[in-house]
């Protein structure tokens, strides 16, 4: 790609990540190499194992699935942030190989509201991203920042969502 574009996916509704990697599979299936990666989901999601098998997409796993941060007592929320500090830094080493045609962060809004990465060097790698770097960021409630920053924003609205009828995430539907 001559340009590359950053995209935001955000809202309260379900559909970020599925919308996510419906561009990373796509992109794939165009020859583009994908570097996907997450900040704050369970290691058991089910879309993981089928993008490991996909040659042009790398998938930077999470060491350790933690659960929602806010909940958290602050001896984890400390681990958390040590965990996701390297993984920031894994993603910006990746990128700097010059290896890939998109960088997926999937939950980049949560990590950057709960200062899980460093929001100067997040707006920084943003603003100064590869030319031909395709960014695809997903979560709830951007930053004005990071609006003012992409270029395509999509937001996805709940209208109706059965855990308002107390029916919880089930496996291989919404992880």
């Amino acid at each position: 790609m001559e340009q590359g574009l950053i995209h935001i996916y955000c809202g309260d509704g379900k559909g970020k990540t599925s919308a996510a990697i419906g561009l990373a599979v796509r992109a794939a299936g165009s020859g583009l190499k994908v570097l996907f990666t997450r900040f704050l989901k369970n290691e058991s999601s089910g879309e993981l194992a089928i993008l490991d098998d996909i040659s042009q997409i790398k998938v930077l796993h999470l060491e350790k699935s933690y659960g929602f941060f806010k909940n958290l007592s602050e001896e984890k929320k400390q681990e958390v942030r040590e965990t996701y500090l390297r993984l920031w830094r894994a993603i910006e080493l990746e990128i700097l190989t010059g290896r890939y045609d998109v960088l997926v962060i999937d939950e980049f809004m949560a990590a950057y509201r709960y200062d899980l990465i460093p929001k100067e060097e997040a707006i920084e790698f943003l603003e100064k991203k590869p030319k031909e770097l395709e960014i695809v960021l997903t979560g709830r409630n951007p930053d004005e920042k990071l609006v003012e920053l992409a270029d395509y924003v999509s937001e996805i609205k709940k209208v109706k969502h059965p855990f308002d009828q107390g029916i919880y995430a089930r496996k291989g539907i919404e992880y």
